[in-house]
Formats: C-alpha cells, structure tokens, sequence
C-alpha cells in the first residue's frame, strides 16, 4: 500500500493559460494542479483492450504534464478483473484512481463504498448525449457512480452464401439450420453456452424477449415468472435439436467468433466485434459476413437483448479525485468512443459517435488507413435499434452471486427441466440474496 498522499510533493500552482488549457470539468468542482512533468500517476485498472493504450496516451497529452495516465491490465476473465479489484478496494488500496467496472458491478461497488458518486460538473459532463440503456447500467440507487465507456448488444451473424435471407424469430431459426443440416451444409447455430457469464447473459436475453423476470425490479426477491419459465424451455430446445457445435458447454465468445468465421457454423449470437476481428482475420470473406438484430422469442415483438460493456469509475480510495474524474471523462470521451468503435469494434455510447462521418484522422481523406465510423462499424444502425428495446441484467449488490448461481444451474443447457430447473433457481437464488451458501 502507498501513503494517501503520495505525490503531493510534486504539485505546483499551475499557470493561467494552462488552466484555461485544461479539461475543467472536476467531481470536486476545482481545478487540478498542474506543472510539465509533475511525476503525478492516475492509475487506470480495467481489462485488456487492443487499443486502448492509444486512448490512454492521447488522454496523457491533453493533461499537458501534470499528471500521467497508466494502464493496468487486468486479468482477461471477468471473475478475475473483479476479484483483483475488489480484494485490492476491500483492503483500502490508495494505488487504484479509475476503475473499469463491467456494466454489472456498479451496484455491488457503489453499495460497498468503493466508488465516488459523481456529482456537479463531472456528473453532468458524464450523462450528456448518452443512450438510456447504457447510462442506466452506471446508477445505483437513483445516483451516477460511472460515466459510460463503452456498450454492447449482441447480433446475429450469418453469411450471405450460405443464408440467404436471415430469420427473424427463434423458432424460424431452428426451422432454418435443420433445413441447412438436412442439405448437407454448415448449419450449427453458434452463442455462449459454457459455464461462466456469457451463458448468463444469454437466458437474461431470452427471459427479458419473452417477457419475464428474473427478480424484482427493486431487485430485492427471485421472481422467476412464466417468462423465465419459457426462456428455459427455448434453451432446452434448441441445445437439443441437433443445430449446436457439440463443444457447445465449452464455448466462449471468442471460440463462438471463430467456429463462425472458419466456416463451422451457419448462424452466430455475437457482439459486434465479430466484424472487426473478421476483417483483420480474413478480409477476403468480408464482403459476405451479414448482421441483423437479434431473433425474436414472441412473435411481432423485438427481441430485448441483454446490454453488456464497461463504465468508468473513481475509487473512494483514491487520493487524486480531482485528476482522476478529469481522467475518466478523457478516456470515455466522444474521441475516445469513436477510436474504439473503429478499431476495436466496441459500440459508443455517446449517441452522437453514431452519426460522426469524418476519418480517424480528419486531417486526411478517409482511406484503409484512415477508416471511418461507417467503414468500420457498418452494423451501427442495428445496434442503436437494439439498444432502444436493450434489456439490462438484475441490477443488485449481490449479483455476482447471482450469476454464480444461474451459469451453474443452467450448466449444460441441454440436461435444462424447464419447470424443475426453475424450481431450483428460484430457491438458490433466493439464498443468493441473502447471501446463504454461495461463494462468488
């Protein structure tokens, strides 16, 4: 552990112009001290990304010297990213500034007391010109603990030689990948079902498309209504019927991404990084990968789709907030979310990304080098519409627990007893909630 202080020693008053020069909007309402190489450290902590570093570096600039922005990569699996951090907060670590809090640890953080509420001028900065969905995933309580980084929904992916036109339901899927199966082609339809939170995210996504609950939306008691009830139902069926990979228990998002793109599967339940790993892994294929939104569960109505990505906190145990809420507004801002986009495949949050038709560099006409939102995140427009009908995960304190629970109850899909599965769930979860049995 270092001092609460350390640092101080090096800061100096900063002059005029370089006040005026710097980002202003501070949760404490005052401007940071400033001086060209102050040797002042904002310790960024959140996962690997592959360009982030180039956000990072672009942040340091704008702070003009008086403070430096590090990157600390956490561990690549989310159960790691948050045992890390919260071992490290629990024990009062002044070391961590910024915090990368995925979209379901905001409660769990802001009720233990390990992140700022922001307020004022940074809160209003942090909210301005953000999609609903997404800015709902950095509340707790009625107040904002997270400005936004970025959002994730997920698509479905197809290729256009061997689908031709993409179903729009559940059930016309099946219909669809046993008709590929029956001709002989690749027909497996490809998504998260191994034991770990991607299968989590996929029965919230059924359960919300057919209309129930999980908990309550004070998330303080299970539910578990005839909605979750028909989610499992549809999972058991379709991990059933013959249309999945056969290592499907075992599948990620990335073993999902690539049994897709070496041509295993005909239809893949992704995010849409998908496209920005195929065109820098096989751009020859580009031209045939298609999107659309995700299928329906009821027919006629939009499929509600489980809202992913990372927002941006300050720890409580940080002794430079001011900085820190500065640098946090840096990383997630309009540039920094359009560079993402582009490069990474991560969708904005800020709505007006979306609409930003100038180059990476727009001092340079658009090029290979040089690529632009609609170049390189062509799918935009299905995103924001999924994002408009988004469904987010049970918003409470203990939902890592809960999480625990439903992978490992739900764990493989195809053993699933609709009623009997839900049954179990309603009582271990309940134990959840109260924090019986359950190590996280």
């Amino acid at each position: 552990m270092r001092s609460t202080e350390p640092g101080r020693q090096h800061r100096k008053v900063c002059s005029r112009g370089a006040a005026t020069a710097a980002i202003t909007v501070l949760a404490a309402g005052a401007l940071a001290a400033c001086s060209t190489g102050s040797g002042l450290k904002i310790n960024l902590y959140v996962s690997p990304e592959n360009n982030l570093q180039h956000v990072v570096d672009e942040c340091t600039k704008a702070a003009q010297g008086r403070y430096e922005i590090v990157y600390h990569k956490l561990p690549r699996s989310a159960d790691g990213q948050r045992e890390q951090m919260v071992r490290r907060l629990a024990a009062g670590d002044t070391s961590l500034d910024v915090l990368g809090l995925d979209v379901t640890w905001v409660p769990e953080f802001a009720e233990a007391g390990w992140v700022e509420e922001w307020t004022g001028a940074a809160q209003a900065e942090a909210v301005r010109d953000v999609l609903q969905g997404p800015l709902s995933t950095a509340r707790w309580n009625g107040k904002l603990y997270a400005a936004t980084k970025h959002t994730n929904v997920q698509l479905l992916w197809y290729d256009d030689r061997v689908v031709g036109q993409p179903p729009k339901t559940f059930e016309a899927m099946m219909a669809l990948a046993q008709q590929l199966k029956t001709q002989g082609k690749a027909h497996n339809i490809v998504f998260t079902g191994a034991q770990y939170e991607g299968l989590v995210v996929f029965y919230n996504t059924l359960v919300a498309s057919a209309g129930g609950h999980i908990l309550s939306d004070d998330g303080k008691s299970v539910v578990m209504d005839e909605g979750a009830v028909r989610a499992l139902e549809l999972l058991k069926t379709l991990t059933t019927a013959g249309i999945t990979d056969p290592s499907l228990a075992n599948q990620k998002e990335d073993e999902v991404r690539q049994a897709f793109q070496r041509g295993q599967a005909a239809l893949e339940l992704n995010w849409p990084y998908v496209y920005a790993s195929y065109s820098k892994e096989k751009p020859q294929d580009l031209a045939h990968v298609r999107w659309t939104r995700y299928p329906s569960v009821v027919p006629g109505e939009p499929s509600r789709v489980t809202i992913g990505g990372f927002n941006l906190a300050v720890s409580t145990f940080s002794p430079h907030k001011p900085e820190a809420f500065e640098a946090a507004l840096c990383l997630r801002r309009a540039e920094s979310q359009k560079y993402q986009a582009v490069e990474d495949g991560l969708a904005p949050t800020i709505a007006s990304v979306y609409d930003d038709t100038t180059p990476l560099d727009p001092t340079r006409p658009a090029a290979a080098n040089n690529p632009t939102m609609q170049g390189q995140f062509p799918m935009k427009a299905d995103i924001l519409a999924a994002l408009a009908h988004a469904a987010i995960r049970p918003l409470t304190p203990a939902y890592q627990s809960l999480s625990t629970v439903i992978s490992k109850v739900l764990s493989p899909p195809s053993e699933i007893d609709p009623r009997a599965t839900a049954d179990e769930l309603r009582k271990r979860l309940t134990d959840a909630l109260n924090s019986k049995d359950i190590i996280p």
